[in-house]
């Protein structure tokens, strides 16, 4: 698929718009909850990706995840981890706690960069860093006194998974090794089905609830992890980060208005502090290169 600059942009934002459905669909659940809801999207993500993914790049895409060395399989267990957090703290905490949360990724990914590639932290990043940490710690110090923190705790695997992922592809492509992603996330939805199977027994899904988890298999998580793959062929990393923010904004007014769920004034405190710390980071580091 050949794209101009514009059209990924436009092509990344309906990524974006696809991706952030999960909080306000798992709201209008019936009987499914916890790691049910994890089990049944995950198996429905890897029926689509079954389909999907010999349109993308052949039939040959099997035969990678057969002969893939450890980096593919270890890029696919942090998927697996990310996928089972993710749905997860949705039935834990709210979707914005969630979202936000997530947000830190870029953040967290140069910290685990740094201690295991060597990479060089700039400046206004580490500062970023810092001021996102308060964002992430006013939201904390709130949770804990409610009591409400796990779900928190839950999403922040997500972020930490995602950061050893890109991790493990860069020094894997450092090495002459590249990871091909889209595998790596049919080998997590695999494992994510088949760790979350036994601990949803018994299913309770009603046919309402398996019908909106089949949708997000297949629109919120198979079909926009492709296309962004797609996208960042064409887009820059801060790009792509900075494009990948509208997740939490779609996300957090999708549940407001579609679930009734008002964020607090401490996840929006919170998340103005982490979003906007990206954000500048992002815009200060894209200026210095140019």
């Amino acid at each position: 698929m050949q794209l101009t600059h514009t059209r990924a942009v436009f092509l990344m934002v309906a990524v974006t718009l696809m991706w952030s459905i999960a909080g306000v669909i798992t709201r209008h659940l019936e009987q499914a909850s916890s790691f049910e809801v994890t089990f049944w999207r995950s198996f429905f993500t890897v029926l689509s990706l079954l389909v999907i993914l010999p349109f993308f790049q052949g039939r040959a895409v099997f035969a990678k995840i057969r002969q893939g060395a450890w980096p593919l399989w270890l890029s696919g267990l942090c998927w697996s981890v990310m996928f089972t957090a993710f749905m997860l703290a949705l039935t834990l905490t709210s979707v914005a706690n969630v979202l936000v949360t997530m947000a830190i990724g870029p953040f967290l990914t140069a910290l685990i960069a740094r201690i295991f590639l060597r990479h060089r932290i700039p400046m206004r990043t580490w500062l970023a860093i810092l001021v996102a940490g308060v964002g992430i710690g006013y939201m904390y110090g709130a949770q804990l006194e409610s009591g409400s923190v796990a779900g928190t705790l839950v999403a922040l695997c997500v972020p930490i998974a995602g950061g050893i992922n890109w991790t493990v592809t860069q020094r894997s492509h450092a090495h002459g090794k590249d990871v091909d992603l889209v595998p790596a996330v049919l080998v997590g939805a695999v494992i994510s089905s088949l760790v979350t199977l036994p601990l949803a027994m018994p299913l309770r899904a009603s046919g309402h609830d398996i019908g909106l988890l089949a949708l997000l298999g297949l629109v919120q998580l198979a079909i926009p992890c492709a296309l962004s793959v797609v996208c960042a062929r064409v887009l820059k990393a801060p790009e792509i980060a900075l494009l990948a923010l509208l997740e939490v904004i779609f996300g957090i007014v999708l549940a407001w208005l579609g679930a009734g769920e008002v964020p607090g004034p401490t996840v929006l405190a919170g998340g103005a502090l982490v979003i906007g710390a990206l954000v500048v980071n992002e815009v200060v580091g894209w200026s210095q290169r140019t």
